[in-house]
């Protein structure tokens, strides 16, 4: 049966070298604005059931336990940490962050999401137009709806229920040029991510349930803050050591069962 030991502990490999890739990509995104960590989740595989439970030991009793082994281990999912992270105030006019459970809404290409995305991250500038959109390397324009700051604004202010006021040249009042408003799912850990900062829908997470800020649970918006990633680097290193260690200990398995088979090779030579 040490050949069961072997394919056992390559699952366990298998699935740690994985968690290593969560562990990893969470880590390198620590200063990702927006940024919600995942876990990898485990479960037990197939067992071998040598003998089933209450089998009958004579006319008046039975074995109270059965006989079996499993095959190991694999990854039966990642699962987003959707916790809000710690704030950094910039004081910058355009940096917006959600105190609450919200998303902002973004215009994507067809290809992603439908032409429809959704993100934490706020840190929006202007484009060529005016218009407020992500600054990432994709640039994806803030939908819902679209928010175009004039050229002879000299001060935009942001409200909590997310109205955008605008301070003219020459003017003494500031005129409302729109209200930003937020997505919010049922399930926010079955959205999908596809890169820059930016999940789409999927049916785990269910549809968006759109409205403004300080509504229905969508949180409120915060001028001049920033959500930073929520992964906590000594959370992560602690997982790491773990993770190391339990395939070290896989790695042993495989040493011992290969031993274990090379005396029982050696026992043809008595």
């Amino acid at each position: 049966m040490s050949y069961l030991a072997l394919n056992t502990a390559a699952t366990g490999l298998n699935a740690l070298s994985f968690n290593l890739d969560v562990v990893a990509n969470n880590l390198a995104n620590v200063n990702t604005v927006g940024f919600k960590k995942s876990r990898a989740n485990f479960e037990d595989i197939y067992y071998v059931q040598l003998a089933q439970p209450n089998l009958p030991r004579d006319n008046t009793t039975s074995y109270p336990t059965g006989l079996a082994v499993g095959l190991g281990v694999k990854v039966s999912g990642t699962q987003l940490d959707m916790r809000q992270g710690p704030a950094e105030q910039t004081g910058a006019p355009l940096d917006m962050m959600i105190e609450g459970d919200g998303f902002f809404i973004l215009d994507t290409p067809d290809s992603i999401g439908g032409g429809v995305g959704y993100t934490r991250a706020g840190n929006f500038t202007t484009n060529a137009d005016g218009e407020l959109v992500l600054a990432n390397s994709a640039g994806y324009r803030l939908a819902e709806p679209n928010i175009t700051i004039p050229e002879d604004a000299t001060q935009v202010t942001i409200g909590q229920d997310g109205t955008v006021s605008v301070l003219l040249t020459g003017a003494t009042e500031p005129e409302e040029i729109g209200q930003i408003q937020l997505a919010k799912f049922i399930n926010p850990a079955g959205l999908m991510q596809v890169g820059n900062n930016v999940f789409v829908q999927s049916a785990a997470s269910g549809d968006p349930l759109i409205g403004n800020p300080t509504e229905d649970g969508r949180g409120s918006i915060m001028q001049g803050f920033l959500e930073q990633s929520n992964t906590e680097p000594v959370t992560e290193l602690v997982s790491l050591i773990r993770t190391q260690r339990a395939f070290e200990m896989n790695s042993q398995v495989i040493q011992a069962t290969n031993e274990t088979l090379q005396q029982v090779n050696n026992l043809r030579r008595f």
